[in-house]
């Protein structure tokens, strides 16, 4: 088996803990029914149509907070940074990417947008100081699954999808990568996730390996 040389990762729930538990608990501060979000914003129509126009940089997080608010019956100030307010760095896997880096491994960053103001999810994480090419999709008017959007982060790191390793926990955006070439692994928990990517790369990323 050849290994893989690039690793690509998306942000929220990869990055970070699973956004789930975090739209959940806004749900619950706010005194919404559970999967309120959910049906308001992922299941119906207009909803997706805002969530994608925002990851494409066409709304602003402002005009997204203002657009959603309603449809969950809740205020719009600062609505994106409530949604996602408990979300933390998944320490495995920020550690598991330092440790690919280390190893020599070229690590990229690609993540569909939710706005970077009010509330900006990259806080904190000094993406840019850390890692060897970062992919916001709002600053290149794409998103992910658009395959174009895979090209940006290919040419910043030099590499061909065939020598890269790609990590998302939104199914969909694995199965558009692996149709282009990456290896693909679904992120759903992190130890496994860490232990599928050591596999596909050839190196150890934790400790324990």
């Amino acid at each position: 088996m050849s290994h893989r040389t690039g690793l690509v990762l998306d942000f929220g729930g990869v990055l970070t803990t699973p956004l789930l538990p975090a739209v959940l608990a806004f749900e619950q501060r706010e005194g919404l029914a559970q999967g309120a979000c959910l049906k308001a914003l992922y299941m119906d129509p207009e909803g997706v149509r805002l969530t994608h126009e925002l990851e494409r940089g066409a709304l602003t997080q402002t005009e997204w907070n203002e657009a959603a608010a309603p449809k969950l019956g809740v205020s719009p100030d600062n609505l994106m940074g409530r949604i996602f307010a408990d979300l933390r760095p998944e320490q495995t896997m920020v550690d598991a990417a330092a440790a690919a880096i280390r190893a020599g491994i070229k690590v990229g960053i690609l993540s569909n947008s939710v706005g970077l103001t009010p509330w900006n999810l990259y806080e904190g994480y000094e993406l840019e100081n850390l890692y060897h090419g970062v992919v916001i999709s709002e600053c290149h008017g794409m998103r992910k699954p658009d395959p174009e959007i895979f090209a940006v982060v290919l040419k910043l790191l030099e590499m061909t999808a065939e020598e890269c390793v790609f990590v998302d926990d939104t199914e969909e955006y694995v199965r558009a990568a692996e149709e282009l070439g990456f290896a693909g692994v679904h992120a759903l928990q992190p130890e496994h996730t860490v232990s599928r990517i050591e596999d596909l790369l050839g190196v150890p990323l934790t400790d324990a390996r």
